[in-house]
């Protein structure tokens, strides 16, 4: 059994805002899906759906963004994702993982096994059916960004999406002296200085991955807001058994907005 992180101990206060669908001439994205393409079973569901005001906000990040770039734009990877389709990309990631260390499901080890999940857990969340511990993702609160430039080239950042590597770090490149791998970390301060101006906060080991009312959001907003005294960085993962989390004598101040959406 995986443990449970600690933003999971959120408190969510549903506001009952709508699921409803990005409007998509407003940024880029890819069809069909890139989990589709994969065979997710999203079922009557689109996977470019996000809560209102989630959308709104992505929608102001981007005007942002063309402050600075005027011709560039937020390409969105990955949005809303059913609960079906989170244990889904758990099993294929699972599954890439044995490949890519030459083993088999049945050869494993129970020691191999747990060491594979805990490499997976580490970037997916947990496809909990538990109405209080939701994946991010399923609560239409979180989304999976990357920058196109003015030419329709996504921009490079150094590691694809959904990478399970340190490189996947959004300030793994912030000390290189390397000129590409300082383009890299430049990018990824771009996207992340126009999300946070929107209102997002920023997963802490994934670059692409930003989040708005959900649980990690009310996590980290309370975090920064003095519940601890410096905010979480790569080398201090807050979901760790050792990474510091809220003292029992400290209230959080901000709680989650969504919930579940199923």
């Amino acid at each position: 059994m995986m443990p449970s992180k600690p933003y999971q101990q959120i408190l969510i206060q549903e506001c009952g805002e709508p699921l409803v669908l990005i409007p998509i001439g407003s940024f880029v994205i890819e069809l069909p899906h890139p989990y589709q393409k994969l065979g997710a079973p999203y079922g009557e569901k689109s996977p470019y759906c996000l809560r209102q005001g989630v959308i709104s906000s992505l929608t102001q990040a981007q005007v942002y963004l063309q402050e600075q770039r005027s011709e560039w734009r937020i390409q969105i990877f990955d949005a809303y994702r059913p609960i079906a389709v989170q244990q889904f990309m758990v099993d294929y990631t699972f599954n890439q993982q044995l490949q890519s260390q030459n083993l088999t499901p049945e050869a494993l080890t129970n020691e191999q096994r747990q060491t594979i999940l805990e490499q997976v857990y580490e970037f997916w969340a947990v496809p909990s059916l538990d109405l209080a511990t939701p994946p991010p993702h399923s609560t239409g609160g979180a989304v999976d960004v990357t920058l196109v430039d003015a030419t329709g080239r996504v921009v490079e950042m150094g590691s694809p999406i959904d990478e399970l590597s340190l490189r996947s770090y959004p300030d793994y490149f912030s000390e290189t002296t390397n000129p590409q791998e300082t383009a890299y970390h430049t990018a990824r301060e771009l996207l992340r200085s126009v999300m946070r101006l929107a209102g997002f906060q920023q997963h802490p080991q994934e670059w692409w991955h930003f989040s708005q009312g959900d649980q990690l959001w009310a996590w980290l907003e309370n975090q920064q807001q003095g519940h601890r005294e410096t905010a979480p960085t790569e080398t201090d993962v807050p979901w760790l058994p050792n990474a510091a989390a809220l003292s029992p004598d400290q209230e959080p101040k901000v709680c989650a907005r969504y919930g579940a959406v199923e």
